[in-house]
């Protein structure tokens, strides 16, 4: 079984949705739209790298001895993915910023901002 894409594969358009879920055991079928955590966006990298960190309790010192890597350089790595989670959360608050904004200024109607502010 493989990941759940965070991209289009086609336009590459990171507003993909998650359209249906079905339990393998009794076949019962969801189907609507479910949002894609942010964790689940991220690399296959990132995540190994926050799977690492959380089985070593936080303790970089202890990650660096197991991967054989200096401290500043797993500092630098978690810091880089920090800045990447920081750039996630950011698309979406500034999405949510610009629809209420268009909103706000008649632009769209309020319909309209419920429909949009769903698809993020």
């Amino acid at each position: 079984m493989g990941k759940i894409i965070s991209q289009c594969p086609s336009c590459n358009s990171p507003h993909v949705q998650v359209a249906k879920i079905e339990c393998p055991d009794c076949h019962t079928l969801f189907e609507g739209r479910f949002d894609i955590p942010f964790l689940l966006k991220l690399s296959e990298e990132d995540l190994t790298f926050i799977l690492d960190f959380v089985k070593c309790s936080g303790s970089l010192k202890e990650m660096a001895a197991k991967q054989k890597i200096s401290y500043p350089t797993l500092r630098n790595r978690l810091n880089m993915l920090i800045d990447t989670l920081d750039n996630l959360e950011i698309k979406t608050k500034s999405s949510k910023e610009e629809i209420l904004q268009l909103l706000e200024t008649g632009k769209i109607t309020a319909i309209d901002a419920a429909k949009m502010l769903n698809k993020l």
